[in-house]
């Protein structure tokens, strides 16, 4: 907790720009790393620095949303949406010629398959306990690291190290029941993360 983010929201909330000025100043660096972990090496430094800018944009956009306890995490929430919103844009705007790739056609019996396994892990995810099945949306779906999990939720990092690995086990077992057997792909292969 930080009682000058406090202020400094407060000051925020009543349109000081110095305050949002020190915001920036103190959690820059922090924005374009989050931006970084989730563009990788896709995007040059400056498509970085365009979405540090509309983070903290939305944050003053939304400064009375904002929790001064939280304000690193929240940042960094935003961070790593507005980050996964450009990928997928990113993604979309590429278009390739049919003739520059030739990749077979995809059967059907592997798309019900494919169907089929995303239908077994939602349908194990959303049988979890709510933090367990929230951690793991968290972790696997949005990308978040544990320590971002651990400081949204009030948690220790290993408290949700321990809750992802106790879920992991009980979602490949309920899949190793109802799928082929190959429970932790399912898993891997249902979210948008593949690291663990």
């Amino acid at each position: 907790m930080s009682l000058l983010d406090v202020l400094e929201i407060r000051a925020c909330r009543r349109g000081d720009e110095d305050a949002l000025g020190r915001i920036i100043d103190k959690y820059a660096a922090y924005v374009c790393a989050v931006i970084r972990r989730v563009l990788g090496n896709r995007m040059a430094h400056e498509d970085v620095e365009e979405l540090a800018s509309d983070v903290f944009y939305a944050f003053w956009q939304n400064a009375d949303k904002a929790d001064g306890q939280k304000l690193r995490a929240y940042l960094g929430s935003i961070a790593r949406n507005k980050a996964i919103n450009r990928l997928r844009q990113y993604h979309e705007d590429l278009h390739f010629e049919d003739d520059w790739i030739s990749l077979p056609a995809p059967s059907l019996e592997g798309e019900q398959a494919e169907r089929e396994q995303r239908a077994l892990v939602r349908k194990a995810v959303l049988g979890m306990e709510e933090t367990d099945r929230r951690i793991f949306l968290l972790h696997y779906y949005d990308c978040r690291s544990v320590t971002d999990i651990a400081a949204e939720l009030d948690m220790s990092g290993e408290a949700v190290k321990k809750r992802l690995s106790r879920g992991r086990v009980k979602l490949q077992n309920q899949l190793n029941r109802g799928g082929d057997g190959n429970g932790e792909a399912d898993i891997r292969a249902a979210g948008q993360c593949a690291d663990s």
